[in-house]
């Protein structure tokens, strides 16, 4: 457009940026204000359900008659669930899925069922059978007598499920021992659909000047769930707070907190410890109980439901038998967890684990795994709302290469843009977008542009223009009224991406004929997408709005930014024919499908820091860890401490990317002075040089769920002191990390859990448990290799990944106390889907065994556990591809290997040919002390070899 033109838009988009000022609620303006929420007290459908006592049910639900096949055959069961007092019954169904033992159980009412979200569980999702159905009646008496009950068998022979008829209860037993137990408080609430409101009564909801119509009336849903034994619950993100949740209501019913609520929100600076929710909702609880025989189990539940959802986590003990705890009686713990939804299907999953992996596998075999990045998405991403023009994009991309720190990905926010008309460029800040992608491409890197789901209302805008005509906009209430919204273009509709054939049409929009100025090398970034409404209620759409098929917005809300992360990660897909990469703000169960997700608008200071480490850890736990905190914090100025310490544990984050807000300052790595550039630099290298094993645990999260950031209990689940603990976590099986979380601080409490550990700049070996104050530098942070595992690393700094694609690698091996250790790695071309078309990928498992010899060869199910994986799918050969199709990564060699602990070192044999073995210094960073291993150097071989390292006898310890 000319000048006059882009003038007149600069004065309309001011015009529409002020009245949208106008509206939003004071958070905008002040931060956090909870006034601008709702709270329980304010949602009808929770403030009825809250209080309710226990038991208040028990005599109100019971199954009539016996279960029956559905369809008359096997897979699920189904029975007849009355309401006393309802003529009109309840169908309950109880299904069976995979071998695991995990269970689904749906309540449903047969004249008018509910909505069930489509697209969220994966698309071959399909039940298995019960391995026996037993029924347990009492004489004399009908189904629904207390007493009568069934026993469903499941294919795992430590898994069974026993309904109680009356009162209704469903328990799931793992080796006899409930672990799971649905409606044992008598809480459960099924609120029929009614025909119209009675009279005097009113339908209608409002809050802070919005009203809600709800024209279907209350359609709410309450459940119980207990976990006997258990004392730490986790999971339902996404919220700031503590790992194990903390309780909000006590044993005898007083309410010591709001409830945890999961409603997507656009939540202006939000809080550092508040059971508020935030930018999205996975309503998965997992829970972890020390039981009776025994050892511990870990077992979750699902709730596939995406509308608004309340939860009150109780925590009980009682002393049980003769006599008090510690003298004859024995100390009872469980956690109860009272789900309270607005509406939408009552369908819950269990799954029995009996190990956090076991969990984590269960729930991601439902609603899939981590889809496999694209190798760069690993690296360091730079974003900043917002890069000013080309010549700052520039500048920015050579700053990095000029102080020698590496990263992948350059980021513009919305100014980048013609007047918030997102896919177009402003012509006077980026007049050639496609040379300057081209540009940053050049060097091996990538650029990323934000697309948020709000389209600027303007009929010269394409993309506004076509939708319209389309009719593929959200409706208001009457169904057939576009919606109209505040956002940062001002007035803006958004599109139905409830629909598929809104996201195909979506998807379509990003190809290169359509996206004037992208490139293949040009990845995206979806913001806002809880949906974000500037004068909407809550900062987001009324619940009455009306998408595809007559579904109301409050069936769906939850759901709806994946539904759009989704159709742009499609877009990419079809684009490049290659792996996408889509950052989303909002997210549901099933996000981990699509692409990553951040924390949203954090802010700079300590305490965000430290909640960082749970947020994450419990995304992970709950599907979703390819996820990561903005750097620095989004709001606010770190000074050089903060921003060095919050990079420190930032390269250990699954996404790792550095942010700020508009009015920060500049805050690139090498602005905080000469002696912090030179630690963020080391620390950034660190997360280059694992990238190896950091691969490694994406492909195990996309073979099989499991998380890559972890909390400790997480790998140490019989050790107590690590259920609750969040100042440390897992990368994976093998390290552990300490990070430096307060200010000044000159020591670090550490505490390591039993094993050998190693120090990984010094080599220093360890016993655990134990626990000590570690000195620390600004330089330090406490990060160990856990003994019995083998890391391998990229020690050759590089600017980027695809630098590095060649390079060899350096295997770590840490014994354990037997001498003993195991590791895998995973290598694909990190760019195609080959590895899944063609098996064209290598996995080799490494072995080291009794100080003696390293061998590398075919995949086990021991370096399957080692790399992050444990379950049935662990074990998986070689890619079938032939040798051409990987022959660009099974050329890497092997150029050193690291022995920790080796306090001697003698000479080593490679295959019949001698090689030196020499002391090394066991880390890479500048100053670390020398002699903390031996290394065996250039033993000449491939990766994707078989091949054996024999050591002399002085090489052990």
């Amino acid at each position: 457009p000319g000048m006059a033109a882009r003038r007149g838009d600069a004065i309309v988009a001011l015009v529409a940026i002020c009245a949208a000022l106008a509206t939003l609620p004071d958070a905008r303006v002040h931060g956090f204000k909870a006034n601008d929420f709702k709270k329980c007290e304010t949602s009808s459908f929770c403030q009825r359900l809250r209080d309710r006592p226990e038991g208040a049910t028990r005599e109100i639900y019971s199954i009539e008659g016996r279960w029956e096949p559905i369809g008359g055959r096997g897979g699920g069961w189904g029975a007849v669930l009355a309401k006393a007092g309802e003529p009109r019954p309840l169908r309950v169904e109880l299904t069976p899925y995979g071998d695991e033992g995990v269970v689904r159980l749906r309540v449903d009412e047969p004249a008018h069922p509910r909505f069930v979200v489509p697209d969220v569980l994966v698309d071959d999702l399909s039940p298995s059978e019960f391995a026996d159905v037993q029924f347990a009646h009492q004489s004399g008496g009908k189904g629904g007598t207390t007493g009568a009950r069934t026993v469903f068998l499941t294919k795992n022979p430590d898994v069974d499920v026993v309904v109680t008829h009356a009162p209704f209860r469903v328990a799931v037993r793992v080796r006899g021992h409930e672990t799971t137990v649905f409606n044992r408080r008598s809480l459960f609430e099924f609120e029929y659909k009614r025909d119209g409101p009675a009279e005097g009564e009113s339908w209608s909801e409002s809050f802070n000047s919005h009203t809600d119509s709800r024209p279907n009336g209350p359609t709410a849903l309450a459940f119980d769930v207990t976990f006997p034994d258990a004392e730490h619950v986790y999971g339902i993100p996404e919220r700031a707070t503590s790992l194990s949740l903390k309780e909000t209501k006590d044993h005898n019913g007083r309410v010591t907190s709001e409830p945890y609520r999961m409603y997507n929100l656009d939540v202006f600076e939000y809080l550092a410890e508040s059971p508020f929710g935030l930018y999205g909702s996975i309503p998965v609880m997992l829970a972890h109980a020390k039981v009776p025989s025994g050892g511990t189990v870990t077992s979750a539940v699902y709730f596939n439901n995406p509308t608004e959802t309340y939860v009150d986590v109780t925590k009980d003990s009682e002393v049980r038998s003769q006599g008090f705890a510690g003298f004859g009686g024995r100390k009872s713990t469980s956690v109860d967890a009272h789900w309270m939804a607005e509406s939408g299907s009552m369908d819950v999953f269990v799954a029995p684990g009996p190990t956090p992996a076991a969990v984590v596998r269960q729930y991601t075999s439902l609603t899939g795994t981590t889809r496999m990045p694209p190798s760069f998405a690993l690296g360091y991403h730079q974003c900043r709302w917002n890069y000013r023009d080309e010549k700052d994009v520039a500048e920015v991309d050579a700053g990095f290469d000029a102080h020698d720190i590496p990263y992948d990905v350059l980021w513009l926010d919305i100014e980048h843009t013609d007047g918030k008309r997102y896919m177009t460029w402003d012509a006077g800040k980026f007049p050639t977008p496609r040379r300057m992608i081209e540009d940053v491409a050049s060097r091996g890197r990538k650029m990323v542009t934000i697309v948020d789901p709000h389209v600027k209302k303007d009929d010269g805008y394409p993309i506004f223009k076509e939708g319209k005509d389309k009719n593929f906009y959200v409706k208001k209430a009457d169904g057939t009224t576009d919606f109209d919204g505040w956002c940062w273009p001002g007035s803006s509709t958004y599109l139905d991406v409830t629909s598929p054939t809104v996201r195909d049409w979506w998807a379509g929009k990003f190809a290169l004929d359509q996206y004037q100025g992208s490139t293949k090398d040009l990845y995206i970034w979806n913001d806002m997408n809880e949906p974000s409404v500037f004068n909407g209620p809550e900062v987001t759409m009324q619940k009455d709005l009306v998408h595809a098929g007559g579904v109301e917005h409050r069936e769906v809300h939850n759901a709806f930014g994946m539904y759009y992360h989704a159709a742009t990660a499609e877009g990419i897909s079809r684009r490049n024919e290659e792996r996408p990469f889509v950052l989303s703000r909002a997210f549901f169960a099933g996000t981990q499908r699509i692409g990553p997700i951040w924390t949203g608008d954090n802010a700079a200071d300590w305490d965000h820091l430290r909640v960082s480490i749970p947020m994450v850890a419990t995304l992970g736990l709950t599907g979703l860890t390819f996820a990561g905190a903005d750097v620095g914090g989004f709001f606010g100025n770190p000074d050089a401490e903060l921003a060095t310490r919050w990079y420190q544990i930032g390269i250990y984050y699954p996404f790792f990317r550095g942010h700020a807000h508009l009015e920060t300052k500049r805050r690139e790595p090498w602005l905080f002075g000469s002696e912090s550039t030179r630690t963020i630099r080391d620390a950034i290298r660190r997360r280059y040089q694992l990238m190896p094993y950091l691969y490694t645990l994406f492909e195990a999260a996309h073979r099989e769920g499991s998380p890559v950031l972890r909390p400790l209990w997480y790998e140490f689940p019989d050790d107590p002191t690590a259920w609750a603990r969040e100042d440390a976590v897992m990368l994976g099986p093998a390290i552990l990390v300490h990070p430096v979380l307060t200010q000044g601080a000159v020591d670090v409490d550490v505490s390591l859990p039993d094993g050998v550990w190693y120090d990984f700049d010094t080599g220093e070996s360890h016993v655990g448990p134990k626990r000590w104050r570690y000195p620390v530098t600004i330089a330090d942070v406490p990060t160990f290799v856990r003994g019995g595992h083998i890391v391998p690393r990229r020690d050759r700094p590089r600017r980027s990944t695809s630098a590095m694609r060649r390079d060899p690698l350096t295997l770590v091996v840490a014994p354990d106390a037997r001498g003993d250790a195991v590791g895998e790695l995973y290598l694909d071309d990190g760019v195609s889907f080959e590895h899944q078309t063609r098996g064209a990928f290598v996995r080799r498992a490494l072995t080291y065994a009794a100080h003696k010899e390293l061998r590398c060869s075919e995949p086990t199910a021991a370096s399957a556990r080692a790399g992050g994986v444990e379950g049935s799918r662990g074990a998986s050969a070689n890619g079938a591809a032939d040798a051409s199709s990987v022959k660009d990564f099974a050329d890497v060699s092997v150029e050193r290997v690291l022995i920790l602990g080796a306090a001697r070192h003698g000479g080593a044999v490679v295959n019949g040919d001698a090689r030196d073995v020499v002391a090394a210094p066991a880390s890479t960073r500048d100053g670390a002390p020398g002699g903390g291993a031996v290394a065996v150097r250039k033993p000449g071989v491939r990766i994707a070899d078989d091949w054996t390292i024999a050591l002399a006898a002085s090489a052990g310890r």
